[in-house]
């Protein structure tokens, strides 16, 4: 269930009870007249199932209650009411399934701006990578993998292009480039510090790594489990399924990738630094492109659902 408070201007408070009220999946309907002080305007709180959320927040965004007054919305973790089991039975679909969009474009805005913590985990993820390359440990790949908050940026820039939205888009962009240039950047000097301390060497990078050459000789199978996985992790941002976003995380070859050429060109392998770039690339654009048709999917079934979530006769 979701939890909306809403600050209405009091000539649209009945068009906004109106909407609550003949919504499915909607309850717990409380009406507070002239409760609030800044902006002006009626109190309006109401519970809806996630299902149905979209389109309730759909319906009070074209009454312009964003506008001039306040859309608050809150997960309910925890309901213990007969009413709220039955509004969630009443709601058509499943909980899971259900995309609240502005939502999603709120995380991933706030996922994809470019900070201090998303340069730092960035870097540090990049230099465990690097460490992992070096020692061939799948182990260390594994947690760098983990670490790097790049899915972020990547949704950001899929969202942005369904949402027709440049802005997200191009900041999106302007994190993601600039993050792993300044984690190649910092590695490739962590690389020759740590050679001059005597951690790392070229033999080490040019000998047979059964675990992880993968990285620099990418292959069509990089392109096909970066779509894979980029439509994964985009139903998980959507749905309540977050969990699934660190098993996205360690498949894809991202920050590994970097770490590679960021080793490689700090000893000069040009051949190994160009073959990471470019498993970089292909994970990029695999992962951008899956979750951007994968959105766009569920903004078709969106549509085509519309108006089921209207109550045929006033309850």
């Amino acid at each position: 269930m979701l939890h909306l408070r809403l600050i209405v201007p009091p000539d649209r408070t009945e068009a906004a009870v109106a909407l609550v009220e003949r919504t499915v999946g909607t309850t717990h309907l409380v009406v507070l007249p002239g409760a609030a002080r800044e902006p002006a305007g009626d109190l309006v709180l109401c519970d809806v199932a996630r299902e149905a959320g979209q389109e309730l927040i759909h319906g009070m965004r074209e009454l312009g209650i964003d506008r001039d007054g306040s859309i608050a919305v809150e997960n309910i973790y925890l309901s213990l009411s007969t009413r709220a089991a039955a509004a969630e039975q009443e709601a058509p679909g499943e909980a899971a399934d259900a995309v609240i969009w502005e939502q999603l474009t709120d995380a991933t805005h706030e996922e994809s701006t470019l900070s201090i913590t998303y340069s730092a985990f960035m870097i540090l993820a990049t230099m465990i990578a690097a460490c992992g390359v070096v020692l061939d440990n799948a182990i260390l790949i594994v947690g760098a993998m983990a670490v790097g908050p790049e899915f972020g940026p990547l949704a950001g820039i899929c969202t942005g292009l369904v949402r027709r939205a440049p802005r997200l888009v191009l900041r999106s962009l302007f994190a993601l480039l600039v993050g792993f240039a300044a984690a190649i950047v910092a590695t490739t000097v962590f690389s020759l510090a740590m050679d001059g301390l005597g951690l790392f060497s070229a033999e080490q990078l040019d000998a047979p790594r059964a675990n992880t050459s993968f990285i620099w000789k990418p292959d069509p199978f990089s392109f096909v489990v970066a779509m894979l996985a980029g439509a994964a992790g985009t139903l998980s941002l959507t749905s309540t399924k977050s969990g699934a976003l660190i098993g996205v995380a360690i498949s894809v070859t991202t920050v590994p990738a970097g770490a590679n050429a960021a080793v490689a060109l700090s000893y000069g392998e040009f051949a190994q630094m160009w073959g990471s770039v470019e498993q970089l690339l292909l994970n990029l654009l695999g992962i951008v492109f899956a979750g951007t048709v994968t959105l766009l999917g569920q903004v078709l079934l969106w549509r085509t659902q519309r108006g089921h979530w209207i109550r045929k006769e006033k309850a």
